[in-house]
């Protein structure tokens, strides 16, 4: 008996340990996520397959080659979706549909499958919080009967406050939309009720996930467990089932932290996400959730795998890549961007947030640094403009912890596009949604139309920002991403997994030299995007040291007794490094 409680004992144990490690691992989310490598690719600007200037899915299907060749495994579509296309592809008429601009369903599932035999994952973006006012379900919302199936799907009423009239008026007279999303409800004079509560634009009326707070004066605002609400969540779980069941490997979810209203502290909808993520991880275990939430503190313990820092939220990314006189660039008080050849810039602020974020996740998920979207500059702007800048960022990008985004054509230095005409209500975001440059040519390689037909304008400089010309170029930016991605594959500590922590002082910030290190393998990052020579003491330690990535003139010597990282004019170097003599 003694001996039988003893294996009971170590069973127990055993079982215990078990079940820590899967918990841990259901943390983190799928074993893939560790070495993952995304590319975000914006579908009407990628490739055009049939000649009408609008990429498709055959299109970035027949590109499926090239994406693995700069060792990329993931790649993020933007909406693909049945859309009215007010909002390049975020207002959605029918989530279980792709729009005929794209193809069909079945070119996306044909693209899933050719991905998935070269090792590429695929994950689309869900637009959770709101729908097209053309979707049938808002259409029958909008009916005198409120007991239709998709009656609750919305919010309505006919009582709204005088200060939410005063910016429906003013809404009226706005002629730059792009962030025109004053107020919260639309005139709708509609059977149903005369105002119905939108997300952004007019035309993307917010679907109902809920109050946080239902004020008892406005029966309208229902609770996030009443039948409306629930039959939302079961929808968007309905969607994401369509879709994962035909291969899909997971979603980046717009706007993930707006779906229940009067939230302010996110706790309700923290536990939608939380509640979304555990049925995802009990039928889809090796799907990913991904959110545009850009607070990882938050975003990942309600469940994501995967958070974006970038241009609201947290305050990180601004001050390090946008200058003043570009078009975020006014979205932050900062004097001068640290990715800015003046070298002007702080780190003080990234260092900061990012830390706080970085140490409060990285055992529970992944924050994630894109070098661009479809909702912002390219790094190729202003004065940043040359292949060693570039290369410079790109660096950064690509040696820091967690998941790397890099989007289209940044990987071959295309520009942001300044002034050009809004498209499908992208205003100022027109200059970061260009097609892709693939040769030279008056189309560049994307489509076979007449220039006049493109999606958008492309600027080559000559044939220089092309796939084609930077091929042929062993130091072309395309060739030292695929180095990059190359050297953090082949380390654990330059990975996603890798511990991260700077080195130098954050008071001086000009190198930046950071250490990334898994067990025994230690890697420095060190980055100068000034113009002027810089210098940084490493420490006392007697460390061997091999370059494996330069930009620039840069070295490590001894001065005083301590080792040093000196630094010519936009340059940087990773040191792998052995500790001890």
């Amino acid at each position: 008996m003694k001996g039988q409680r003893s294996i009971d004992k170590i069973t127990a144990i055993i079982f215990i340990a078990l079940l820590l490690q899967v918990s841990a691992m259901a943390q983190k989310g799928p074993a893939w996520l560790k070495k993952a490598v995304f590319y975000q690719i914006y579908p009407s600007s990628y490739m055009d397959s049939d000649g009408n200037g609008i990429g498709d899915l055959p299109g970035i299907t027949s590109k499926l080659d090239y994406i693995k060749s700069m060792g990329f495994n993931a790649i993020w579509l933007n909406p693909v979706f049945v859309s009215g296309w007010y909002d390049g592809g975020y207002d959605v008429i029918d989530f279980y549909k792709v729009d005929l601009r794209f193809g069909t369903n079945t070119d996306l599932v044909t693209l899933v499958n050719e991905a998935h035999k070269r090792g590429i994952r695929i994950c689309l973006d869900l637009v959770a919080g709101h729908t097209s006012d053309k979707c049938r379900w808002f259409k029958e919302s909008s009916q005198a009967d409120a007991n239709l199936r998709y009656s609750d799907y919305y919010i309505w009423t006919n009582k709204i406050t005088e200060k939410d009239k005063e910016d429906i008026e003013l809404r009226k007279k706005e002629t730059n939309t792009l962030y025109g999303a004053r107020g919260r409800y639309v005139e709708a004079n509609a059977p149903r009720a005369k105002y119905y509560e939108k997300n952004f634009f007019e035309c993307q009326p917010a679907l109902n996930y809920g109050f946080a707070h239902p004020d008892p004066n406005r029966p309208w605002e229902q609770r996030p467990d009443a039948p409306g609400p629930q039959a939302v969540r079961r929808e968007l779980r309905n969607i994401m089932a369509f879709w994962l069941d035909k291969g899909i490997d997971g979603f980046r979810v717009d706007m993930a932290s707006s779906l229940v209203k009067n939230d302010s502290d996110g706790t309700e909808t923290k536990k939608l996400w939380k509640e979304m993520g555990e049925w995802k991880d009990k039928y889809y275990p090796e799907a990913v959730f991904i959110s545009e939430w850009s607070d990882p503190l938050k975003a990942i313990p309600a469940g994501f795998n995967i958070d974006f820092m970038i241009h609201f939220g947290i305050k990180a990314y601004i001050p390090m890549f946008f200058a003043k006189g570009t078009p975020w660039g006014s979205w932050d008080d900062h004097r001068c961007c640290y990715f800015d050849r003046s070298g002007k810039g702080s780190i003080k602020v990234f260092i900061e947030n990012f830390s706080k974020a970085y140490n409060g996740t990285k055992s529970e998920g992944y924050i994630a640094l894109p070098s661009a979207n479809h909702d912002f500059q390219r790094p190729n702007i202003g004065t940043r403009n040359t292949p060693d800048q570039l290369k410079v960022v790109m660096t950064f990008f690509l040696t820091m912890p967690g998941v790397p985004f890099i989007y289209y054509g940044d990987e071959i230095g295309m520009k942001y596009q300044m002034n050009l005409p809004s498209k499908e209500g992208s205003n100022e975001r027109a200059g970061t949604r260009t097609p892709m440059q693939w040769t030279a040519g008056s189309t560049a390689g994307f489509s076979t139309c007449l220039p006049e037909r493109l999606y958008l304008p492309v600027d080559t400089e000559n044939g220089t920002l092309t796939v084609e010309a930077q091929e042929k170029d062993s130091l072309s930016l395309l060739n030292f991403v695929r180095q990059l991605i190359a050297l953090r594959q082949s380390s654990e500590a330059l990975g996603n997994t890798g511990g991260w922590e700077l080195v130098s002082d954050v008071n001086k910030p000009y190198p930046m030299i950071y250490k990334r290190v898994k067990g025994s393998d230690v890697y420095f990052v060190a980055l100068n995007p000034g113009k002027k020579k810089v210098e940084a003491t490493i420490g006392p330690l007697s460390n061997k040291y091999t370059s494996v990535i330069q930009v620039g003139k840069t070295d490590w010597i001894m001065r005083k007794g301590k080792q040093c990282i000196a630094m010519g004019g936009i340059s940087a170097a990773v040191f792998k490094v052995t500790v001890g003599n």
